[in-house]
């Protein structure tokens, strides 16, 4: 098959979510869309059209390129021997979705050799497709896009989530007391990949959460990144489940101060 192109991995990413997107609008305009299954807690749900759209993703994904790994959040991961591995949330935000909000999304990355190399997330309501490759810049619809600079603390917006654990939720509630008065508001939209595109658009100021996997991550952090933001873990580690810190130039290290200082990573 040859050494994958980032540039043809987006394009076949970005078709993908886009016949996706079309799929999931579909079936909550034409079926009663229904908790089909809980994960981690009884507020951690699947529909299924959660699962459709990722059967719909795995298929194209691997009729065009059969060599490839995937990982989705529903149904786990096939190894593949390409070096690449599709990392796909087929719906993010499903909570949103099953309540007819419009703030939900399909996101795929592909990862060659470990490192994300691209990254597709498409709101199917909106219509918006926020794309990026590592190195080269991140796009809406095709324009470039850039992380807020120089924000002051106390005029910053900030997204972020709650975790599905109810012990782990209540700790961070009590932490947003602190944050709170310290920074300009607070956003809480459901949906971590549009979280991290609103940091690369500009829409937010930052983007804060505890608990994100891999495909909550994968796709957002790439395009918030090659849209100038830092995106780490605290105290230095990586961006990952157990924290995701996304900000601009001149933000990121006062808003990090604070989050520590709040125990909001506890």
């Amino acid at each position: 098959m040859g050494e994958p192109q980032p540039r043809d991995l987006l394009n076949l990413a970005t078709g993908v979510a886009h016949e996706a997107g079309e799929l999931i609008v579909r079936l909550r305009r034409t079926t009663t869309i229904e908790v089909a299954a809980t994960k981690s807690s009884p507020t951690d749900i699947v529909t299924e059209s959660d699962r459709a759209s990722e059967s719909l993703i795995r298929d194209r994904l691997h009729d065009a390129r059969p060599a490839d790994g995937f990982l989705g959040e529903e149904g786990g991961g096939t190894p593949g021997d390409s070096g690449v591995v599709w990392v796909v949330d087929p719906i993010d935000g499903t909570v949103n979705y099953l309540y007819g909000i419009p703030s939900y999304a399909v996101s795929i990355a592909a990862r060659v050799d470990g490192e994300v190399a691209v990254g597709v997330v498409h709101n199917p309501v909106s219509g918006e497709t926020w794309s990026g490759i590592r190195g080269e810049g991140a796009w809406l619809d095709g324009d470039p896009i850039q992380a807020n600079r120089q924000v002051d603390l106390s005029r910053a917006l900030i997204a972020t989530g709650f975790h599905y654990d109810p012990d782990l939720r209540a700790r961070q509630a009590a932490a947003m007391a602190t944050l709170l008065p310290r920074v300009r508001d607070i956003r809480r939209v459901g949906a971590a990949s549009l979280d991290l595109c609103a940091v690369g658009t500009g829409r937010v100021d930052a983007f804060a959460e505890q608990g994100l996997k891999p495909w909550d991550l994968a796709a957002g952090g790439l395009i918030a990144r090659e849209a100038g933001a830092t995106v780490s873990g605290l105290r230095g580690a990586e961006a990952g489940e157990q924290f995701v810190l996304a900000a601009g130039e001149g933000l990121f290290e006062s808003l990090h101060e604070l989050l520590v200082e709040s125990g909001f990573g506890i």
